[in-house]
């Protein structure tokens, strides 16, 4: 009787934390913001000491490339449409890997881009579209929505009696291989057409680089598409959300989304 009411009470103390962590933007969800912005930066901090799997490029030496992107960063951010814009960190960092065509942001807004990726792709509009996607999944906190799926209840105890950073340690390591589900990934898409709508950029232009990969016709897609919707079906999905949202095809000028692009890949080593 005695065990029975001490899970009576731990769930009485868990009652404000499970109504507070539910709202219209992020669902379900046991983590806080701040849970999200410390698991960002165990994320980081992983990251930063492993140079051999993440030669991150020196912000210092190539501040020019740097400064490209978080202009691009900052046109997302103004659009209006980011709901945690004030509450996560947003910073941006390059990998230098012309092999993976890949990017990926942590819980807190941590920003991860390959070169492989940026050089792969034609125009700003594109890779906007692609940050604008990896923005959606850490602003809709997709993340800590799926560890919270993943370790429920023994979570929910833990961080009422106090082993919350154990726990929060074990799903830091967990999210550097964690994989979204379909249903995050086609919210992401729809979130980067959000984003950009406002903008100059094409509010379609994560839909560019779907139909790269559908033209060029590999048996070995990228990361970036390994367990995730069909190419061909996230192109329709994008084209609706711009078309529903009655986005205008972005003022942005060929010679920026082109010309400019171009000389922002040749900054790159």
């Amino acid at each position: 009787m005695k065990a029975i009411s001490r899970v009576l009470f731990s769930a009485l103390l868990l009652l404000p934390l499970l109504f507070s962590s539910c709202n219209k933007n992020d669902g379900f969800n046991i983590f806080s913001i701040d849970d999200d912005k410390k698991l960002g930066m165990q994320v980081h901090d992983q990251i930063a000491s492993d140079p051999v799997t993440y030669p991150i490029l020196d912000q210092t030496t190539y501040r020019d490339a740097y400064a490209y992107m978080y202009t691009m960063r900052d046109n997302i951010l103004n659009s209006g449409q980011v709901y945690h814009k004030n509450d996560f960190q947003w910073n941006l960092y390059i990998i230098h890997d012309d092999h993976t065509l890949n990017a990926f942001c942590t819980p807190g807004g941590y920003i991860y881009v390959y070169t492989g990726l940026i050089k792969y792709l034609d125009n700003a509009s594109t890779l906007a579209g692609v940050i604008g996607h990896e923005m959606g999944h850490a602003d809709h906190r997709h993340s800590t929505k799926a560890m919270t799926e993943q370790y429920g209840i023994s979570t929910l105890l833990d961080l009422v009696v106090g082993k919350k950073q154990n726990v929060l340690t074990d799903v830091a390591v967990s999210l550097v291989s964690l994989k979204f589900s379909r249903e995050n990934e086609k919210d992401a898409d729809a979130q980067s057409v959000t984003y950009l709508c406002p903008t100059k950029y094409h509010a379609d232009g994560a839909a560019n680089f779907f139909n790269k990969i559908i033209a060029s016709g590999t048996s070995n897609p990228p990361e970036f598409l390994s367990t995730h919707p069909n190419p061909d079906r996230r192109v329709e999905n994008i084209e609706a959300k711009k078309a529903a949202l009655s986005c205008g095809g972005g003022n942005i000028s060929t010679t920026e989304d082109e010309t400019d692009y171009a000389n922002f890949k040749s900054l790159l080593p």
